[in-house]
């Protein structure tokens, strides 16, 4: 606890209506791709293409293209377990109650005459709050619960690393496979000991170094929840189930009905309550090689709001003056005028309603663990330090 300290508080105006039909309507598809950063895999390089001189930025600009702008204007792959993209909308997603809240396409599809699956490559999906209002992706990310996250197959904080490899190494061919032409190609280890260590294979149908070339890491870390494989072995070929659903990538187009903000939980699996979200990140769920076929990798081909009329609206900074001091358990407010507030965690969970009149008030935070809160009315907010 720090005692008698004075916070010069900045207060940001929040439009926190609905934005109506008649306001200047938001676009319901991807407007920019934040992050991307795909593990190792066969269409890395290729989806979307490295082409020499290519810089992580490029490469940035070049998944934007691929996802923003249109239902499904391209397809971007990310390669092996935890390989991932973070991405946006012009706007607030809001979270409407009972509903599937926004959509992610892919190129999943069933097998001939089969309905529990043919090629599904699941991806996880997290959402998160723009927090601190910078416009950047730096704040708590909260995973999306899909139907395998509380299975006991499921393993949480699976870690990855993949090892870049020596593209001229003497390759190491499967001699009961012709497709596999090195299977030694790019090394990973992972901090589960049922399952150390393995390869990203090397097959003859994507000659291309499959380590993104745009990187200049000798290694990639990943991590996040790995869900059981899903392959299996059948008549030659793999057949790939389908997630019963919450997953990218896991069945086709027309039959998945999207994503529910609603399913949000923190890193310890509890449930939070989130009006909106504004970034999206997804990544590959599983660690799994399939012969000739090679990894399970999670394709994804845009994203749309599935009600941008009701999108929350963006938010206008207007400053106003604002003073706060911590003493004791107490938080010191100044307000020009009454109103009802909440505090939110700095991820943006509303904790408790508190009353705030005209002057000087002094608020009870003795419940409050140390650290960083936001209190918020109708049309402000303020960040404090405990």
């Amino acid at each position: 606890m720090r005692n008698n300290t004075i916070f010069k508080l900045s207060v940001v105006a929040l439009c926190t209506a609905i934005c109506a039909p008649v306001v200047e309507a938001a676009s319901p598809f991807v407007s920019k791709v934040y992050e991307y950063r795909p593990a190792p895999g066969q269409f890395v390089n290729e989806l979307p293409e490295y082409e020499s001189g290519d810089t992580y930025q490029s490469m940035l600009e070049k998944a934007g293209e691929q996802l923003c702008g249109d239902k499904m204007p391209g397809m971007i792959s990310l390669g092996g377990f935890g390989g991932y993209v973070v991405f946006g909308f012009d706007h607030k997603v809001a979270n409407v109650k009972g509903e599937y809240d926004f959509k992610i396409y892919g190129n999943a599809f069933s097998a001939e005459s089969a309905a529990t699956g043919g090629s599904c490559e699941p991806g996880a999906v997290m959402v998160s709050v723009d927090t601190n209002g910078n416009g950047l992706p730096d704040d708590e990310w909260f995973e999306l619960a899909g139907s395998e996250y509380h299975k006991a197959t499921t393993k949480k904080n699976f870690d990855i690393t993949y090892f870049k490899p020596d593209e001229s190494k003497v390759k190491d061919p499967d001699p009961s496979n012709s497709a596999i032409t090195d299977r030694t190609y790019i090394q990973w280890t992972s901090n589960y000991a049922d399952e150390p260590s393995g390869y990203i294979m090397r097959n003859v149908f994507h000659t291309q170094p499959y380590f993104p070339r745009w990187l200049d890491d000798e290694q990639l870390s990943f991590s996040g929840t790995r869900i059981a494989n899903n392959a299996e072995l059948k008549n030659g070929t793999y057949f790939l189930s389908f997630m019963d659903w919450g997953y990218v990538d896991n069945r086709p187009n027309d039959e998945d009905p999207g994503f529910n903000i609603d399913w949000a939980v923190d890193a310890n699996g509890n449930q939070v309550e989130l009006s909106s979200i504004d970034f999206v990140k997804v990544y590959t769920a599983v660690n799994q090689y399939c012969g000739w076929i090679g990894e399970t990798s999670t394709e994804l081909c845009g994203a749309e709001d599935l009600h941008p009329e009701a999108s929350v609206c963006k938010v206008e900074f207007a400053v106003q003056a604002f003073t706060a001091r911590c003493a004791g358990g107490s938080l010191i407010v100044e307000s020009a005028n009454s109103c009802n507030a909440h505090i939110y965690s700095a991820s943006g969970v509303m904790l408790c309603a508190v009353e705030i009149a005209e002057g000087v008030n002094c608020i009870d935070i003795t419940h409050l663990p140390a650290g960083v809160y936001l209190l918020k009315n109708k049309t402000n907010v303020a960040k404090f330090l405990k």
